[in-house]
């Protein structure tokens, strides 16, 4: 499990029963079916001290009781599992041609998955927040309307975000100085829940080491695409965000010097060479005949269409990139050695035709032999920001910390 935050260490009878408290629904939440005698003799509480909380996690309906099982030593035991059906949580993804919210519950399953078409980039960060406020409220909305209370979200940028959850920059949607958490908190009038923002690269990570296909692995980075490019990186279990939480914007690691502009000023960032524009431009040199393109899913698809009709342009620009891809992660390779590298968005899209230039560009040049052993993958989440919220927003609840009622 990824630490959103680090918790304080408990320093009264209090804190120490919201530890234990944590403990045994991590416990729950890894190994159920499981027994109170599983839970004691795993995670060294004593009995009592699991009966007692067991018991209280009953009441709050956050696990609950399934029956007996017979197939072990000694006398039948009562087995639990998560419950948390009374509890959601709602994710919130900002992209550049869409807002996308996903609601899930306790155990992770996924209540709503809603998107919008929206073009971000041709409005102020005003109208963005405005239509993001009323997607929460319509989701909210779904979401109570099943009797469950939320308890928090959190919304996913594709920038630089601060711990006040403010946005000092977010270079593809032109956003700077932007007071997100603030501003969505007044806009739903202080929901009496929290509300929290982060880079959608962190939030993609999170979701990708809770719920995607290398679920529990202490070490992996995963790439998101779009306009922009960024990592959110989990290191020995935990997501490394650096001294302000600015860690991971490797869009604007300078691949090749004299490579195209990017939006940041500088020219050769990885973002100039793979983002979706760029590979927009170099495979579809008629997309923007009529002006700048707006939403890039059509031409995503096209792309994608093309691709398996085998046109040898489109099948040599995407190698091409994936190369160039290669190049990005074999610096992440060398300075993180993660067990895997996972590629979301219009990377996992488009992942049959990029990744093996990308694996191969990989392997020759990392420094560390055999790239360090680290994988090369496509995500198979979908919208693995938003999902990464939602779970984000549960983390005091994962914690150990009482739900709202």
């Amino acid at each position: 499990m990824i630490s959103i935050h680090n918790e304080p260490q408990p320093t009264d009878l209090g804190d120490v029963r919201v530890a234990n408290r944590a403990v045994v629904l991590r416990h729950v939440r890894l190994h159920a079916p499981c027994s109170r005698a599983d839970i004691a003799a795993r995670t060294g509480l004593n009995k009592a001290t699991v009966s007692s909380l067991v018991a209280e996690l009953i009441t709050q309906r956050l696990v609950r009781e399934t029956g007996l099982t017979e197939n072990r030593v000694g006398r039948p035991a009562t087995m639990l599992v998560l419950d948390g059906e009374p509890y959601a949580a709602l994710g919130l993804q900002i992209g550049a041609d869409e807002l996308v919210a996903v609601a899930i519950d306790l155990g992770g399953n996924r209540l709503l998955t809603w998107r919008r078409a929206f073009a971000t980039t041709t409005v102020s960060p005003t109208e963005t927040l405005r239509a993001l406020t009323a997607l929460t409220r319509r989701a909210i909305g779904r979401v109570t309307a099943t009797g469950r209370t939320v308890q928090g979200l959190t919304v996913g940028v594709p920038g630089l975000v601060d711990p006040a959850g403010a946005v000092p920059l977010a270079t593809a949607l032109g956003w700077r100085d932007v007071p997100v958490a603030a501003e969505l908190r007044a806009a739903l009038r202080d929901p009496g829940f929290a509300v929290g923002v982060d880079s959608v690269a962190n939030l993609a990570a999170l979701a990708e080491q809770r719920h995607g296909a290398y679920a529990g692995i202490t070490d992996l980075v995963h790439l998101t695409g779009g306009l922009t490019v960024g990592a959110g990186i989990v290191a020995a279990g935990r997501l490394l965000r650096g001294g302000r939480g600015f860690a991971g914007e490797i869009g604007h690691l300078p691949i090749d010097p004299a490579g195209p502009p990017c939006a940041c000023g500088a020219r050769g960032c990885l973002t100039a060479l793979v983002g979706l524009p760029a590979v927009v431009r170099r495979l579809l040199p008629d997309a923007e005949a009529d002006g700048p393109v707006v939403d890039y899913l059509p031409e995503l698809a096209r792309i994608v269409a093309l691709a398996r009709h085998d046109d040898p342009t489109v099948l040599s620009g995407l190698a091409e990139t994936g190369r160039q891809l290669g190049r990005g992660v074999a610096v992440l390779t060398d300075l993180l050695n993660p067990e895997a590298v996972v590629v979301g968005d219009h990377f996992a899209a488009l992942a049959p035709w990029l990744l093996p230039a990308a694996r191969s560009e990989l392997a020759a040049r990392a420094h560390v032999p055999g790239a360090g052993g680290c994988r090369l993958e496509a995500s198979t989440l979908d919208a693995a920001a938003a999902l990464g919220g939602a779970t984000a927003a549960l983390a005091t609840v994962e914690a150990g910390r009482l739900p709202v009622r």
